[in-house]
C-alpha cells in the first residue's frame, strides 16, 4: 500500500503501523497540485510494486471562503487545482497503467456541498470531480476500469476541528446536520472505500455515494 500527501512525517508513520500488520508500506511525499510530483508518484509505485490496482483521490481544500464576488483569480485557481485539475491529471497517469496491467479502480472522494451549493468555489470544484468521475466512468470502462465517487457530509477530522472541538459545538453541530444524531467519523467514509475497492461493488461505476447521515434530506419532518 502507498500512501501519499505533502507532509512526509505523517505519512511514516502510517506506513508503519500497515507494515507492523505484515503488508507492504510505502510513504512518498507528493503534492497533487504538481504534475511533476504525480509523474515522480507513480513512477515510484510501479518501480516499487509492479502495478497500480486502487487510485484513492482525497485531496481536498479550499484557498479561502468569501462571497464569490469578492474571489480573486488566485483562490480560484487555488481552488480547482486542489479539487479537480489535481486529481484528474493523477488519474490519468494511474488510467495509463491499468489499462496496460488490464483494469483498476479509482475512488475519488468529494463533498455534498458538489451536490449542494454551500461553499461557493469548493462546491464548483467538487461538483466538477463529480462529473469527472461519470466521463472516466464512461471512457475507461472498456479498460476494465471503475470509477466512482464517495461524497461525506460533514467528517470529524483534523481540517475540521475547529468547528468541532467543543463538545457543545459538536451536539448542536450534530443535532443540526445528520438525521442520524451524530457528526460522521473517518471510519465511516473509510467503509464507503472499502466497499468500492473491493469486489462486492464489481458492478457499480461512475456512481457518487453519498455518506452523510442524511444531511442532504434537512430535518425531519416530524420531530418529536
Amino acid at each position: 500500500m502507498v500512501i501519499s500527501s505533502r507532509r512526509l512525517p505523517d505519512l511514516e508513520e502510517v506506513a508503519e503501523e500497515i507494515r507492523a500488520k505484515g503488508r507492504k508500506g510505502l510513504a512518498v511525499a507528493s503534492d497533487i497540485t504538481k504534475v511533476e510530483d504525480s509523474k515522480n508518484l507513480v513512477e515510484k509505485i510501479k518501480t516499487e510494486l509492479g502495478r497500480i490496482d486502487i487510485l484513492v483521490n482525497n485531496a481536498g481544500g479550499s484557498a479561502s471562503l468569501v462571497p464569490l464576488i469578492d474571489a480573486e483569480e488566485r483562490t480560484w485557481d487555488a481552488t480547482m487545482s486542489v479539487n479537480l485539475k489535481g486529481p484528474f491529471l493523477l488519474s490519468q497517469l494511474v488510467a495509463r497503467v491499468m489499462r496496460e496491467q488490464g483494469g483498476g479502480n479509482i475512488i475519488n472522494i468529494s463533498s455534498i456541498g458538489g451536490i449542494r451549493p454551500d461553499f461557493n468555489i469548493y462546491s464548483v470544484a467538487k461538483a466538477g470531480l463529480i462529473m469527472l468521475t461519470k466521463v472516466m466512468a464512461v471512457e475507461w470502462g472498456q479498460y476494465n476500469i471503475r470509477v466512482n465517487t464517495i461524497a461525506p457530509g460533514f467528517v470529524k477530522t483534523r481540517l475540521t476541528e475547529a468547528l468541532w472541538k467543543e463538545p457543545a459545538v459538536s451536539e448542536i453541530m450534530a443535532k443540526n446536520r445528520a438525521l442520524v444524531g451524530r457528526l460522521g467519523v473517518p471510519e465511516d467514509v473509510a467503509g464507503a472505500a472499502l466497499y468500492l475497492a473491493s469486489d462486492a461493488s464489481s458492478y457499480v461505476t461512475g456512481a457518487t455515494f453519498v455518506i452523510d447521515g442524511g444531511e442532504l434530506l434537512g430535518p425531519p419532518s416530524f420531530p418529536s
